[in-house]
């Protein structure tokens, strides 16, 4: 296939999961304040500032935040390039260009998804939507998932949107994971609330949709040490890390057809970035989490770099 269908595939995947993780950030923050056990975490001004910081690298500071226009911004704003409605329009774009190698009941889903976000009444979002709308985001971004493995060949086609897809989710858990952890550290003293037990873990979790299977593997309240190694590091948690890793490094090896990948390809560089990360310990990790955080976005936009050049250059 071509480079640039080849980028245009990678992208749709990228895309369709960045809207799915800024959607639900917006929802669980909104709406796990209204039941926070501390001051902090349910000042609305704490949490606009922390969906702000996620979707756009906000610099938090005194300043009072409009609630309307924050979530607007970040939801169905067309001006903003962070906004789920850019994000949308984007995977769209993208699946047009590749228009031949995806299956009518992926791109019927797409189209259906991008004109259900583009035709979402704006003053009803302001005054009660936000619930509904980011559920349906949700659900959408998961029937698009749906059809990607259900009614794709599982070739190169799909090996090439599971990059990007798991790129992305890796990226992604790691915003949220910074998010909450800035929040966490500004959250803990309120009420007795420490870092390492403050309910921001538990907001954290809720995020990546891994609450209930972290109480079920850990069978405790969530703590810093269980939430940072469950979204970190565990394998078989989906929307881990190390899981994205795994994923991706499975994919590569569909597009790269060496036994044994040079050192200059993105196989090795993949392979080499997972094996850097595969046996980390958590309390290494927690000891300093601002420096395990920018070494891996590094290395995440590295590997993406890497591919770009190695597969998508046109």
């Amino acid at each position: 296939m071509l480079a640039r269908v080849a980028n245009n595939l990678f992208w749709m995947g990228r895309y369709i999961e960045r809207a799915e993780h800024v959607a639900r950030y917006l929802n669980v923050n909104y709406f796990a304040s209204l039941d926070a056990p501390n001051e902090q975490s349910q000042s609305r001004q704490f949490v606009l500032q922390s969906m702000l910081y996620m979707a756009d690298d906000f610099s938090r500071n005194e300043n009072e935040l409009k609630e309307e226009e924050v979530l607007y911004d970040i939801a169905l704003n067309p001006e903003k390039d962070f906004s789920v409605i850019n994000y949308v329009k984007l995977a769209r774009e993208n699946a047009n260009s590749a228009r031949d190698l995806i299956s009518t009941e992926l791109y019927e889903s797409l189209n259906k998804f991008y004109h259900f976000v583009l035709n979402y009444p704006v003053e009803n979002f302001k005054k009660s939507g936000l619930y509904d709308f980011t559920v349906q985001v949700n659900e959408n971004t998961s029937v698009l998932r749906g059809k990607i493995r259900g009614t794709l060949l599982h070739d190169e086609v799909y090996a090439i949107i599971m990059l990007g897809i798991n790129i992305e989710r890796a990226t992604q858990v790691i915003r949220i994971i910074n998010s909450k952890y800035k929040d966490a550290v500004f959250a803990q003293g309120s009420y007795g609330d420490t870092l390492k037990n403050s309910y921001e873990w538990t907001t954290l979790l809720k995020c990546a949709e891994s609450y209930d299977m972290m109480r079920r593997f850990y069978r405790q309240t969530p703590t810093s040490i269980t939430t940072l190694e469950f979204l970190i590091l565990n394998t078989d948690c989906p929307r881990s890390v190390m899981n994205s890793l795994n994923e991706v490094c499975k994919h590569i090896m569909v597009l790269s057809h060496e036994k044994h990948p040079s050192k200059h390809s993105s196989a090795f560089l993949i392979g080499k970035v997972r094996a850097k990360y595969q046996f980390k310990i958590i309390e290494e990790i927690e000891s300093d989490l601002q420096a395990f955080i920018e070494n891996i976005l590094e290395d995440l936009n590295n590997i993406g770099l890497k591919l770009e050049k190695d597969y998508f250059h046109y």
